[in-house]
């Protein structure tokens, strides 16, 4: 992880950037299943999304209702902003 990801808005860009590559990865995967390089940098990438989102919801709360990690107390999930109201 590199030093943006301290910010909320850079590691949210950060997550989608990296679930925009393993999304890409998935699809060529589906017609080239037997690709080892492509599979080994698939699972890399997905750990690292799991690293990213779980550091987002330790510091910023869950990123969806079902998040990534347990709510601390009080629940998160109604603690703005909503999706919809984060500004880019």
């Amino acid at each position: 992880m590199h030093e943006r990801t301290h910010d909320r808005k850079a590691l949210l860009t950060c997550i989608q950037e990296v679930e925009f590559a393993a999304l890409e990865l998935n699809l060529y995967l589906d017609t080239h299943r037997c690709d080892q390089k492509a599979l080994a940098r698939y699972n890399h990438l997905h750990q690292q999304l799991m690293a990213l989102k779980k550091q987002y919801e330790m510091a910023h709360g869950p990123l969806l209702n079902f998040g990534f990690s347990p709510s601390r107390y009080p629940w998160q999930w109604v603690e703005g902003p909503w999706p919809w109201e984060k500004q880019y």
